[in-house]
């Protein structure tokens, strides 16, 4: 038995004209919302609360080492030493439609336009409350754990780069992706049901980069079934049930199960450069099961909530045993790495190669870079050379093969372009080991991490006999390819930042924190040296807040385009308000609803909300007009199931409106004509 602790909380932020994260395309800013993005938090700690281990979930791109910091600050001044860097999981789902912004490190400012305050706020109190929450409702229970097979649900996106690891090690895996999810389960003594943890690594890039919609995309689809069946006659973010779809070593693993192909000409282009014969790179793009992106979206989420719910309900493993954690920040740019009795290689400081401006098939770069680069292109050279300044002849050896573009770990102006100093962690419940890592593993390279510290705690007598890789936790550095995969420079090995021997120094670095758990000289690991907080409030080029304008004789609200009087269930019911800029309604609160869809109630004379804007069957478009004008586009995709009657749509928002000097927030809203709705 252990004290257990769900809980949830909005962190899905500012829904116009911030950048998205991840695809670094400039032109990819938020503009509406298709679902809300949530923080998950899990807490564990045993019956006297003498320890304790805390795993959160948050729908995003990536935990950055500054959002860590901001939230291990605000869970100090709250609990004091209860919850540290040491026991404190941060994991992103490493959705690509959720707002960027909140890096401290240059690189990212370039393709997220600074650092967005709102943006890193809402995703700080986000993960913070749904601790508080967690923390709130802490009861005795039990936790099982459960493995199982995902099919049809991903494809290695880099098999050039995975048939380069030797031969031997293949042939002992029957796919090149790693399809075993690994689910935990959660209930009190009671046996009520509290929630689960579900482990499986697949990119959520179901959701394309011409997307423009806020989403947790396919894992957060899952998820969305997974509480929406648990928490009975609730609005989606509602109930008392939680479950967290989280990351794993998802670095070469596409939802595009449908593979690579020329958009122009409907060729395959499964080549070792994902090249087109036409248009070249830029034209290559892998394609989703479904119809669409939102249909694609809707089938993997689908396929990973059935597995999830499977296993949950066959789940009669229970984890027992006691909870440790441990955890070392690391100069992650000059780490001396033991190959063998004879051999020492060292990391080296961070740096991207040619590949990494290529992109990956599920979102390609702009200016037709190719993948698997092993040699510079002088144009670029000399314009990054000139811009940016010459990497050093160290760095360069140091990287070999890998053609250096930009040399970040060099680059220092205004602040430092990428982290040196990262966290290791790993944290275990009873059998259980959760190994936290800074980034995205490629499925090898995942392999060869649990290996190895599965090894190390079977040496000491200590065995786990559940390692789970949690990915893109506590900050961001990229990919870890193996050193053979770094050999091709395909964009995962163009993107393992601290060179060839990445991947082995982690390897070192997890075996001794494992070593240390093992022999209960955790006490005794140097803690490392600590990450810089950089004293910046707030850099950003998005543009500032404007007043609203609406249209000569029309209020904020009124309805423009409106919808039809009847549909039959499946259809589409779409409505145009004049709007407002989404942004001032975040800065009004943490959990904005933009929308409600209601059907009228004959009996009680009322209009009752069977829809809200988390809901995956909403569409909330925002569209930027000019001199502050804007309009807002809601579509309601009525599923199957839809109760025949009476509904209506309905628009919440604010106006920014100048008195005397000041912008000031005024609500408004907005409402549909009533329309009704036939059976097929």
């Amino acid at each position: 038995n252990y004290l257990l602790g769900v809980g949830r909380a909005d962190c899905t932020g500012p829904v116009a004209e911030i950048p998205l994260m991840r695809y670094a395309n400039l032109n990819q800013v938020g503009g509406g919302l298709l679902t809300h993005l949530y923080s998950r938090a899990f807490i564990v700690a045993d019956l006297d609360d003498s320890r304790q281990v805390v795993f959160v979930s948050a729908d995003i791109g990536m935990v950055s080492q500054r959002l860590r910091l901001e939230v291990l600050e605000k869970l100090k001044s709250k609990y004091g030493e209860l919850y540290r860097q040491d026991n404190v999981i941060l994991s992103g789902t490493h959705t690509h439609s959720g707002p960027g912004g909140y890096f401290q490190y240059t690189l990212f400012w370039i393709t997220s336009k600074g650092l967005i305050r709102p943006s890193l706020n809402a995703l700080v109190n986000g993960i913070v409350k749904s601790i508080d929450i967690a923390h709130q409702n802490m009861k005795r229970g039990r936790l099982f754990i459960n493995t199982g097979t995902v099919e049809d649900s991903q494809i290695n996106r880099s098999p050039f780069s995975y048939l380069e690891n030797p031969e031997s090690e293949r042939s002992r895996y029957s796919s090149n992706t790693g399809k075993e999810m690994v689910m935990l389960k959660m209930v009190d003594e009671n046996d009520q049901e509290l929630g689960l943890i579900s482990w499986f690594a697949v990119h959520p890039v179901s959701m394309n980069n011409t997307n423009h919609l806020v989403n947790s995309d396919n894992v957060g689809y899952a998820a969305y079934l997974f509480e929406q069946e648990n928490n009975k006659g609730m609005l989606p973010g509602e109930g008392s049930f939680v479950a967290a779809f989280a990351s794993s070593n998802l670095g070469d693993v596409s939802p595009n199960t449908r593979g690579l192909f020329c958009v122009n000409t409907g060729e395959s282009c499964n080549n070792s450069q994902s090249t087109c014969p036409v248009g070249g790179a830029v034209m290559c793009m892998a394609m989703g099961p479904g119809n669409d992106m939102f249909d694609s979206t809707r089938i993997i989420g689908q396929n990973i909530y059935l597995k999830a719910r499977e296993l949950y309900e066959e789940a009669s493993q229970e984890v027992t045993g006691s909870l440790s954690s441990a955890h070392q920040w690391v100069n992650m740019s000059n780490v001396s790495v033991e190959l063998n009795a004879t051999h020492t290689v060292n990391t080296c400081k961070p740096a991207l190669g040619h590949s990494f401006a290529a992109g990956t098939i599920d979102g390609v770069g702009a200016f037709n870079f190719t993948q698997g680069s092993v040699e510079g292109d002088p144009f670029w050279d000399e314009i990054r050379d000139e811009l940016l300044g010459e990497p050093s002849n160290e760095t360069k050896a140091c990287h070999k093969p890998k053609p250096i573009l930009f040399s970040t770990g060099e680059m220092t102006w205004p602040h430092p372009w990428h982290p040196d100093v990262m966290d290791v962690q790993i944290a275990v419940i009873g059998s259980l080991a959760i190994l936290a890592v800074p980034g995205e593993f490629t499925t090898m390279s995942g392999r060869r991490l649990r290996e190895a510290v599965k090894k190390e705690f079977d040496s000491h007598g200590t065995p786990r006999t559940d390692v789970v890789i949690a990915g893109l936790c506590n900050v961001y550095t990229h990919y870890i390819a193996t050193y053979e995969e770094y050999q091709v420079q395909r964009c995962e090995a163009a993107s393992t930042i601290y060179g060839p021997h990445t991947l082995s120094a982690y390897i070192q670095l997890y075996r001794g924190l494992a070593r240390a758990i093992a022999t209960n000289t955790v006490q005794d690991l140097p803690s490392g040296p600590e990450p810089p907080l950089f004293n910046i409030s707030s850099v950003t080029l998005v543009p500032a807040l404007t007043a609203d304008r609406a249209p000569t004789n029309k209020a904020f609200g009124d309805v423009l385009q409106e919808v039809r009087q009847q549909y039959q269930v499946t259809e589409v019911a779409e409505v145009t308000f004049v709007g407002a800029n989404p942004r001032s309604s975040a800065e009004n609160a943490t959990e904005h609803n933009f929308l409600t869809v209601e059907r009228y109630n004959s009996t009680s004379d009322g209009w009752h909300v069977v829809q809200n804007d988390a809901s995956w069957d909403t569409r909330f478009y925002w569209t930027k007009g000019l001199l502050g004008r804007s309009n807002v586009t809601i579509e309601w995709h009525m599923p199957h199931g839809t109760e025949p009657g009476i509904y209506r749509i309905r628009y919440f928002g604010h106006y920014k409106k100048r008195l005397s000097n000041n912008l000031v927030s005024i609500p408004f809203e907005g409402t549909s004509s009533a329309f009704e709705i036939t059976s097929l």
